[in-house]
């Protein structure tokens, strides 16, 4: 599933032009077609199609993963899930191979979310609180200090693996990154939350800014899904690197089950948590 670099990318190419493609913004609505009923979650399609028909686009954002069109009286919120992703390009026909709903705009180029396993899905609501508004913050949010974030780590039994997954209480951070961001700052991803101390605490906040702007730097991560714009998945520390040996020691790389969740991880490096 697309994570916070990956879907920022898009976000970004949406609202400054990028990926060979004009940016979205001005663009006002002349036509929505929907070919899957079900890509639109809320509201009904013949409401949708009604309501945004018109509009114009005003900002484009990112909140956790989701994609975030402000339009002007709406807002359209997009989850990517496994395999979405957002074209922008001319023509009446839509773009992509599984495109899934389009939106033609009045000065020639249309917006067509493309969506193989149809996992994808799509909001028109009024306030967008109505759909994000259990999210947790954001990693990069200024107001999650080294201090707040050992703060949440403490009020959580949890292991720290499926925590990091959990978007109420981090927004944004998935399989890719959690392990990426345990591996740099040297946690074992089976740690109990509340048993870190403030400085691996603060230490895991830093590595999981680190490797998430790494990842928006080179423009996300391309693995088994429709987006292939990024090659982070090139600098992997850990993921996906079962058997091959550790950037830092050499160990090989194990992987294990957690939630079930694939999870990378070195044990040297990343000592189990029983001997911490």
């Amino acid at each position: 599933m697309p994570e916070l670099p990956e879907v920022e990318t898009i976000a970004s190419a949406l609202r400054d032009g990028g990926r060979d493609a004009p940016s979205i913004i001005g663009g006002r609505i002349s036509r929505a077609e929907v070919f899957w009923d079900k890509t639109v979650e809320e509201p009904s399609v013949v409401d949708f199609k009604r309501r945004i028909v018109g509009q114009t686009v005003k900002d484009v954002g990112r909140r956790g993963k989701f994609i975030i069109i402000t339009l002007s009286e709406d807002t359209m919120l997009v989850h990517l899930r496994m395999s979405g992703d957002l074209l922008v390009g001319e023509g009446d026909i839509p773009l992509g191979k599984y495109s899934r709903l389009a939106l033609f705009m009045e000065q020639g180029f249309q917006l067509s979310f493309n969506n193989a396993r149809k996992f994808g899905r799509v909001w028109l609501v009024a306030d967008p609180a109505m759909v994000t508004g259990n999210l947790g913050p954001e990693p990069f949010d200024l107001r999650l200090s080294a201090l707040e974030f050992h703060r949440l780590l403490q009020e959580r039994k949890r292991q720290l693996k499926p925590l990091l997954l959990d978007q109420t209480f981090l927004a944004g951070v998935g399989n890719i990154y959690a392990d990426e961001a345990l591996n740099l700052a040297k946690i074992h991803p089976l740690t109990q939350a509340n048993t870190l101390a403030k400085k691996k605490s603060a230490a895991l906040l830093d590595a999981l800014h680190e490797v998430l702007q790494e990842g928006i730097r080179r423009n996300g991560a391309s693995i088994d899904w429709v987006y292939q714009g990024g090659d982070f998945q090139n600098h992997f520390r850990v993921y996906q690197r079962t058997g091959e040996p550790c950037l830092t020691c050499g160990t090989p790389i194990s992987r294990i089950v957690v939630g079930q969740r694939g999870t990378h991880f070195c044990r040297k490096c990343q000592p189990s948590p029983r001997s911490v």
